[in-house]
C-alpha cells in the first residue's frame, strides 16, 4: 500500500514547522505547489537532475527562480538575493520552495550538498526571524551504474526516471518516480518574487 500523502485541504502544511528544510519525503510537488497557491505564498521550484557541478546546480536555480541577472552565481550571492532585497521589496506573505534531484556525485560531493543546504538553512532562519515561513523541501538524485557487486546486495531493480537516473531522497531512501512532475514554467513565473512582471501585473 502506498504511503499516504500528508495533506490537509482546509489547513495546508499542516503540523510543518513555518520555517524548515527537510526531505521532500511523502510530499507531492503538485501537492506543495497547490499548497503554496492556497496559502498565497511564493512557490520556487528547481529540478537539479541536469546538474553534475555547483556551477550547474547556481546555473539552473537562477534559470528556474528567475533570479535577477546580475546574480553573482555563488552560494553566498544566492543566499542575498532570497533575503535583504526580497525584504526591501516589499512584504512577503511566504515561501515553499521545491529542489528536486539534487546530484550526488563526486563533482558535488556531500559537502557541497551540504553548503546548498545551508543556504537555505539560513535563508528559513532569516525569515523566520521577521516572521515569515519559508519551507524547503529537497531529494537526492544519484547517478549510478549497476555492479555485480550491487546485484548481489540488492537484487531489486533501482527505480530510474527517463534519463536513466536513479531516484533518491535523503539517507539513501527512494523517491517514488510519481513525484516527479511537469511544473508549468508560466505558473513559476506568475509565482516568482523576483520577476518583475509578478510585481507589475500584482500591482
Amino acid at each position: 500500500m502506498d504511503k499516504p500523502i500528508r495533506q490537509d485541504q482546509e489547513t495546508p502544511l499542516k503540523g510543518i514547522r513555518t520555517n524548515i528544510v527537510q526531505s521532500i519525503r511523502a510530499f507531492r510537488v503538485d501537492g506543495l505547489q497547490d499548497s503554496a497557491q492556497k496559502l498565497g505564498h511564493h512557490f520556487l521550484y528547481a529540478n537539479l537532475s541536469k546538474a553534475q557541478s555547483k556551477q550547474d546546480i547556481l546555473d539552473l536555480i537562477a534559470g528556474q527562480f528567475t533570479l535577477p541577472s546580475h546574480f553573482g552565481k555563488n552560494f553566498d550571492a544566492l543566499y542575498d538575493s532570497m533575503t535583504d532585497p526580497l525584504h526591501k521589496s516589499g512584504p512577503q506573505p511566504g515561501f515553499i520552495v521545491v529542489l528536486e534531484q539534487i546530484p550526488a556525485n563526486a563533482k558535488f560531493d556531500k559537502e557541497a550538498r551540504e553548503q546548498l543546504l545551508d543556504i537555505f538553512r539560513d535563508t528559513a532562519d532569516y525569515w523566520g526571524d521577521r516572521k515569515i515561513p519559508f519551507r524547503c523541501f529537497y531529494s537526492f538524485s544519484v547517478a549510478r551504474a549497476a555492479t555485480a557487486d550491487d546485484e548481489k546486495l540488492n537484487d531489486a531493480v533501482p527505480e530510474l526516471n527517463a534519463e536513466g537516473v536513479e531516484i533518491m531522497v535523503e539517507e539513501g531512501e527512494k523517491m517514488p518516480t510519481d513525484k516527479l512532475v511537469d511544473v508549468s514554467p508560466l505558473a513559476l513565473r506568475m509565482s516568482s518574487p523576483f520577476n518583475a512582471g509578478y510585481w507589475l501585473a500584482a500591482a
